[in-house]
């Protein structure tokens, strides 16, 4: 999820999603990475009582942390670039860059009817 801040609200929000996903269980550990909005937001869950009060945060940089493993591929081609002038550009480049990791991972069933073209074409709303 990309957001213009990594602040509290934004942090609440993606915890929120990723936890209501239908798959997970409540966990025992969460580990994040040092954005100092992660502690104060898993605090606010918890008093909200989204969050059971027996979680352990655990802030380590790449520790056993799935979602800075997953996006670690974004960073290797975003590095190089120096930045995004706008919010938009930058949302729309990591969706592209999404979508073709997607692709190469096989996590996406195209049937045979339409191409990969098309399917990127229908995905991000080009005319064909």
């Amino acid at each position: 999820m990309l957001s213009e801040n990594r602040d509290i609200h934004a942090a609440k929000r993606f915890f929120k999603k990723a936890l209501s996903s239908p798959h997970n269980q409540s966990p025992r550990v969460i580990t994040v990475d040092k954005n100092p909005a992660y502690p104060p937001a898993i605090d606010q869950l918890k008093d909200e009582k989204d969050l059971s009060k027996e979680i352990i945060i655990r802030q380590t940089k790449y520790l056993n942390n799935v979602v800075e493993q997953d996006h670690r591929f974004i960073k290797k081609i975003t590095n190089p670039m120096m930045g995004f002038k706008s919010f938009q550009t930058a949302e729309e480049t990591l969706a592209g860059i999404e979508a073709f990791h997607m692709l190469r991972k096989q996590q996406v069933e195209i049937s045979p009817a339409i191409s990969v073209v098309e399917w990127i074409n229908k995905l991000f709303g080009l005319a064909a």
